[in-house]
């Protein structure tokens, strides 16, 4: 009799294990809490399990995966909010060389409409334009697709080709661009002659360099050792990268003083000041932005507006006032999400959440936004910036 309980037992607690798995509302409070994983999460997996099995065409679990947590993050409806893929996130980077095809580009809702072509890159020697409208690569249609996404896309190993259809005027074309390694400029400094005034012009291409304040140091003394009297600092189509990186070249002209806060739900607040040892504040400044002009690029302008260090020239910011951490993930992947939010030294948050468009910047000088553009023809941005600095040099 032992020896059919031994047997029956095993048996009967399986059955009954199997029946509670597929009603786990029928157990108690205490044991549903104990044994059945969370509902929310049972309900994914059973969704993606039932697509694997029985969608007409078969779909691998890396693939599932993939477009899960893509969903996710899609329905956050964050446009700053991104999921790279594996093999996105192996291509993604932000340092001044990369393996690409040497064009700066911004993100439209049908594709990657490119503002800059490098000189003797594979872009130029490809024939490509500014104005052109990248639309596919490699066939993928780019059409709603995240800007960080698109550009992972285009990047690769030097020496391979990626295919990119794109517009001009209206006709679509396409065209066959071999990578090599592109170094993107991210300062450059001149001195300009300027109504009898010898005034110096700094432009920062992105923050996302690590250091850069230190270029930006150095073309600020270069130009005041040739005896600049001002300067304009350009942060036109600046679409940021570190704070600490805009900390940084905000104390190069904020002798103290907030320059920023960031703060999130999670997140701790922090607060971060002028680090000391900014040129003479009698020495004029304009600061020259338009619509691309974001993130740390709003931070270092919306700190030299509120300390009244700098007048601001152009036309209204982005008005992205919030910022992202990149988290990778176990399947090589990586999220890179919005965690917070960053403010003025006046308090002022720039951003909508990364939901809507924010309010950005006002400047003190306004520029047409048909003219406040180098890409436009003659440079009226600048000239404006110029004058309103040599206007201030006593």
């Amino acid at each position: 009799m032992l020896g059919v309980l031994t047997v029956v037992l095993p048996v009967a607690l399986l059955v009954l294990g199997i029946w509670l798995g597929g009603h786990p509302n029928d157990l108690p409070g205490f044991l549903r809490s104990a044994f059945v994983s969370d509902q929310g999460t049972r309900v994914v997996d059973d969704a993606i399990a039932d697509v694997q099995h029985d969608y007409y065409r078969p779909l691998t679990q890396a693939q599932l995966n993939n477009s899960a947590i893509a969903g996710v993050v899609a329905g956050l409806h964050d446009r700053f909010s991104n999921y790279l893929t594996p093999a996105e996130y192996g291509s993604f980077d932000t340092g001044t060389s990369f393996s690409g095809i040497g064009v700066e580009v911004t993100a439209q809702h049908t594709g990657l409409l490119i503002g800059v072509v490098f000189d003797n890159s594979p872009a130029s020697r490809s024939g490509l334009r500014v104005g052109d409208l990248i639309t596919g690569v490699n066939g993928r249609s780019l059409t709603g697709v995240p800007e960080t996404t698109a550009t992972s896309l285009i990047e690769g190993p030097p020496g391979t080709n990626v295919v990119l259809t794109y517009k001009r005027n209206g006709a679509s074309r396409t065209v066959t661009v071999t990578r090599e390694v592109v170094t993107t400029p991210v300062v450059a400094s001149s001195l300009v002659h300027y109504d009898g005034k010898k005034l110096g012009v700094i432009v920062l291409s992105t923050f996302a360099v690590l250091g850069v304040h230190n270029q930006v140091r150095a073309g600020v003394d270069k130009l005041l050792k040739e005896g600049a009297q001002g300067f304009v600092l350009d942060l036109r189509e600046n679409g940021g990268g570190l704070v600490e990186e805009a900390q940084q070249v905000a104390s190069i002209f904020i002798p103290k003083g907030v320059i920023v806060t960031t703060r999130g739900r999670t997140q701790p607040t922090v607060t971060l000041y002028a680090t000391g040892g900014a040129i003479p504040t009698s020495i004029p400044l304009a600061v020259l932005v338009d619509r691309g002009t974001a993130s740390a690029s709003e931070i270092v302008t919306g700190a030299l507006q509120d300390h009244r260090r700098a007048l601001v020239v152009g036309t209204h910011t982005f008005g992205k006032g919030v910022f992202q951490e990149v988290r990778p993930l176990s399947n090589g992947g990586a999220l890179d999400i919005t965690v917070g939010e960053y403010f003025t030294p006046n308090g002022h948050n720039l951003g909508g959440g990364g939901v809507k468009e924010g309010a950005g910047l006002t400047p003190n000088v306004a520029v047409p936004a048909s003219e406040v553009d180098s890409d436009a023809g003659p440079d009226a941005g600048l000239t404006v910036a110029l004058r309103t600095v040599a206007a201030q040099v006593k």
